[in-house]
C-alpha cells in the first residue's frame, strides 16, 4: 500500500511539473518571457510578485487576460485569448 501511494504522489507531481512547463512554454510564445521572468524583475514585473500583488483577487487572471488580449494598459499579445487565460491562471498559482 505505502508503495502504491509513493507511487501515486510521483505521478501527480510529474504531471503537475509538466503542467508548469507547458505553461512557461506558452508564456514564452506569446512573448511575455521578453519583458517578464517567473523569479526576477525584468522590464516588467516577475511572475511570483504579480501572484503575490494580486492574490487577493480572485478575478485578477480574467483581468489581466482582458488587458493583454485587448492592448489596453499592457502590450498587446497576438497570442490566443486562451491561452493568455492558461498563462495568467498558471501565474496566480506561483
Amino acid at each position: 500500500m505505502k508503495s502504491f501511494v509513493i507511487a501515486a504522489l510521483t505521478a501527480t507531481s510529474l504531471m503537475l511539473g509538466g503542467v508548469a512547463h507547458a505553461q512557461a512554454d506558452k508564456a514564452n510564445a506569446a512573448g511575455c518571457m521578453k519583458c517578464h521572468d517567473v523569479e526576477k524583475k525584468k522590464m516588467g514585473a516577475s511572475f511570483k510578485d504579480i501572484a503575490a500583488k494580486n492574490k487577493a483577487n480572485k478575478d485578477y487572471a480574467a483581468a489581466a487576460t482582458k488587458k493583454i488580449t485587448s492592448g489596453s494598459g499592457h502590450p498587446k499579445s497576438a497570442a490566443s485569448e486562451a491561452d493568455i487565460k492558461a498563462v495568467m491562471d498558471w501565474v496566480m498559482t506561483l
